[in-house]
């Protein structure tokens, strides 16, 4: 039977009813007995004396204490850091710079104080890639990549309110600048080199002036290209460049070949000349010395120099012939023995020995046969004389 049925016993089927358990009349709990308890126990753990009687609002102080050291412990764990190798740290006290620490294990108050830490040796890297205009009217597409490094945190933090977002309109700067100066074959071929380092001093020198903290460590201009809307275009000039520089190198190596050869040649034929010259002027200088000594002894015995010089003169001239000269005397009649064989090895080695000192000998010759034939014609007149 429900509880609530009439004729029910409604105080002992009510659920919400008193019930007797040990003749004490038990009830649903009272919240604020609940916490009075509460702050009765942790009163008692702070070290508090309970009193008999005491009431929920004695134990307010000791929830209190409790809420402090919660926060004491928040605020402990949050001012106290530890900074690695790589790491520094500006603390701001009351908006105004304090100090820059570094690694180890350290201390700041906030929130009156205020802490950037910033890792200061690890490099980093911004890449661009946008359409320049060159020198000369071009528009090319110039891709380039920036490393970077925090040198001083303190001009980081405080001097400039975005100092990466300065860095990138800086290069821009600086880029633009550079391109914009150079024609667009150094751009597109050898000129990438000496294009990064102008780029990365004047940007040092714009992050110097902001006075931004940052460090450029390198600069880097991949490969520049034109527009692909004209890209075919620009290949063409590209191949015709190589095509040009190809020929101009082997003119040059037939240069080098030809040159050197020519000027030797021109060189040899100068010596040769300066050779004929010397031993021209060494002869005729000699042959001048020799009939100057020869006029010397004629006068002393004319008759003895005349005989010498003829048969000198004679056995010069016949040693180079292959004629054979008999003399018949009266009252001689011998039989001759001509060695053909060996006269005609002697002709051969002369004609061999005249053939390669011809050029050498013929001055000489013919200045010894005019001495002789002048010295045979005078001899013959004073035989028919006599």
């Amino acid at each position: 039977m429900a509880w609530n049925e009439p004729g029910g016993n409604s105080n002992n089927q009510d659920p919400w009813g008193d019930r007797k358990r040990g003749g004490k009349k038990q009830g649903p709990p009272d919240l604020d007995e609940a916490l009075r308890k509460l702050q009765d126990n942790l009163s008692s753990l702070f070290g508090g004396k309970k009193k008999p009687g005491a009431t929920g609002s004695g134990g307010g102080f000791g929830l209190v204490a409790v809420v402090l050291a919660a926060l004491a412990a928040m605020w402990l764990y949050t001012a106290v850091y530890s900074l690695d190798e790589q790491e520094q740290a500006v603390i701001l006290r009351l908006g105004k710079y304090h100090e820059t620490v570094g690694p180890g294990l350290n201390i700041y108050f906030p929130p009156m104080d205020r802490k950037y830490e910033q890792n200061v040796t690890r490099e980093r890297a911004y890449t661009r890639q946008g359409p320049m205009l060159t020198e000369d009217e071009n528009i090319i597409e110039v891709p380039l990549t920036v490393q970077y490094k925090i040198n001083n945190l303190q001009d980081f933090v405080l001097n400039v309110d975005s100092p990466e977002m300065s860095l990138q309109h800086a290069t821009e700067s600086a880029l633009r600048h550079v391109v914009g100066s150079t024609a667009m074959d150094q751009v597109l071929t050898e000129g990438r080199e000496v294009l990064a380092v102008d780029v990365k001093e004047r940007l040092q020198r714009f992050l110097d002036t902001y006075r931004t903290g940052i460090t450029v460590t390198q600069v880097n201009v991949q490969n520049a290209q034109a527009p692909r809307e004209v890209q075919e275009s620009f290949d063409d000039v590209i191949r015709a460049r190589e095509d040009e520089q190809r020929e101009k190198n082997q003119a040059e190596t037939y240069a080098n070949g030809v040159v050197p050869e020519a000027r030797g040649q021109a060189q040899r034929l100068r010596e040769e000349a300066n050779g004929y010259r010397d031993e021209t002027v060494s002869r005729a200088e000699g042959e001048a010395d020799r009939f100057t000594k020869l006029v010397t002894e004629y006068r002393k015995a004319p008759e003895v120099t005349r005989q010498r010089l003829y048969i000198e003169t004679m056995q010069e001239v016949f040693s180079s012939t292959s004629k054979v000269l008999l003399s018949s005397d009266k009252g001689q009649n011998s039989m001759l023995y001509l060695p053909l064989d060996k006269m005609l090895e002697g002709r051969t080695a002369t004609s061999q020995k005249l053939s390669g000192t011809a050029e050498s000998d013929s001055s000489s010759i013919e200045s010894s046969v005019r001495l002789g034939g002048d010295a045979l014609s005078r001899d013959l007149r004073a035989r028919g004389s006599r």
